[in-house]
């Protein structure tokens, strides 16, 4: 039978419309002009190195653990369980983020302040609905994926030509560009520590190395289907921040803000264009209840796969075992039950922390930080698992296999491995002041008590030889 032929394009964009979520628009805006360079630097940087190895080591060690196998392969079950509890840690802290986002965007729609209680139930309400869809398979979510999927496309979209429509109308800019100077950002800590903000946004796309044994010629598309995918992803993060920075100045508070900075965009644009405020009033409800939808959509979508991860990583022993535990359907519900059941410990937490410090109500946005500091923790063993394994296994066969010299190839990974750890490093240390440290107190709290329960996990882990 005559194999079909693989349309690389629809597999680009169904990649694109999985990793790309609303709410990291925010924090790619905060970068402010400068943002243009970062996506060209670490496209060239990182994505591609990252592309191109993870489809090598997808392609050559095929399995439903992915990266947590090949780093137990090259390093053990020890370190293959701390890439298995970041992964899978990232995940419940987003959510809680998600769901303080729902408020925020609530409140911002209907104009007052909702009482703390209020937003708890709210939270709550949240975090258990997406609880609910993660104990159902991808394909039973279809169509509330889809749907978002439309949403996060028309909002994103909608956000940065209103921007430039704004500003071929009225010719300004809360962020003008008067120099090419602008464009370049300075090398201090804080400018450095915006670059895990884009890596984040482009986590996920080793997806592509599955495809290889549907297409035609790997060696010639995958790398297309890096430099496009990744052209895509940079669009449609920087259509949107583009639209922010025309609206309102930016602001490195919009890093974990609060999603209310979302209606103070609309609000503004729909200011410039001319628009009457009943009609602005109107259109900002709508696009609010879009936005929530996508956090819904965001969570279904990536819920089966996280917690099939974390089923994988418990049946080879790196988790609890509650992970592994299946309904009728074959879904690791338990996992999503504990992703439930940690989400609001965090939503509950902030809500007692607020009622004793008033401060704290500001500083809990830092979980999203949080969120993806763990996520870039997990990925930066692969790199140098595929360094090692290059090396050990050199007579593994490759399906596909990153072009250039091995001493090329090594530059490249290493390469990816150290913007990677820069961007986690300068993120937690954006600058060694009494005043910063003292403001990044949480978040500096969560890393520690993840590193605690992460070394708590492996210390059980029995050593023993990778299959």
């Amino acid at each position: 039978m005559k194999k079909k032929k693989f349309r690389l394009v629809d597999a680009i964009l169904g990649t694109v419309c999985l990793t790309l979520v609303c709410e990291s628009v925010m924090p790619t805006a905060a970068i402010g002009n400068t943002q243009y360079f970062w996506w060209i630097f670490l496209l060239i940087a990182f994505c591609l190195p990252y592309g191109m190895i993870t489809a090598e080591l997808g392609t050559a060690y095929p399995s439903e653990g992915g990266m947590y196998d090949w780093v137990k392969r090259a390093f053990g079950p020890k370190w293959a369980g701390r890439v298995a509890w970041n992964y899978w840690v990232n995940f419940p802290l987003w959510i809680s983020s998600l769901a303080v986002a729902v408020t925020d965007i609530f409140a911002g729609m209907i104009g007052i302040e909702l009482n703390i209680w209020v937003l708890l139930a709210i939270q709550l309400a949240y975090i258990w609905l997406v609880t609910f869809l993660g104990t159902k398979r991808i394909g039973e979510s279809k169509t509330i994926v889809n749907l978002g999927t439309a949403f996060k496309v028309f909002l994103l979209l909608g956000i940065g030509c209103l921007g430039i429509y704004a500003f071929i109308k009225t010719g300004h800019s809360a962020n003008p560009i008067t120099s090419v100077r602008d464009l370049f950002p300075t090398l201090d800590f804080e400018s450095i520590s915006f670059i895990s903000i884009i890596i984040f946004n482009f986590m996920g796309f080793e997806v592509v190395g599955t495809w290889v044994d549907d297409m035609e010629n790997p060696k010639k598309q995958i790398p297309k289907a890096l430099i496009f995918g990744g052209l895509l992803m940079a669009i449609f993060y920087i259509l949107p921040a583009t639209g922010f920075n025309i609206a309102l100045p930016a602001n490195e508070n919009w890093i974990g803000a609060g999603a209310e900075i979302v209606v103070e965009v609309f609000e503004s644009l729909f200011r410039s264009v001319g628009m009457s405020e009943s009609l602005s009033r109107l259109l900002i409800i709508v696009c609010g209840y879009m936005f929530i939808y996508t956090f819904i959509a965001n969570i279904a979508s990536w819920s089966f796969g996280v917690n099939e991860v974390a089923k994988y990583a418990a049946e080879d022993g790196s988790l609890p075992k509650a992970f592994a535990d299946t309904n009728k359907e074959g879904v690791p519900y338990k996992a999503a039950i504990i992703n439930g059941i940690v989400a609001t410990l965090i939503c509950v937490g902030s809500i007692i922390a607020s009622l004793i410090s008033e401060n704290f109500s500001s500083s809990f946005s830092l979980f999203f930080k949080l969120s993806w500091i763990t996520l870039l923790i997990g990925y930066a063993p692969m790199f140098l698992a595929f360094i090692k394994l290059r090396k050990t296994e050199p007579n593994t066969k490759r399906p596909y296999k990153m072009p250039g010299s091995n001493g090329m190839v090594k530059f490249a990974a290493i390469l990816a491995f150290v913007v990677l750890v820069a961007g986690i490093v300068f993120t937690l240390f954006g600058d060694f002041t009494i005043d910063y440290m003292k403001e990044y107190i949480p978040l500096y709290v969560g890393v520690l008590a993840s590193f605690i329960l992460e070394e708590i996990f492996v210390a059980r882990i029995k050593t023993k030889k990778a299959k």
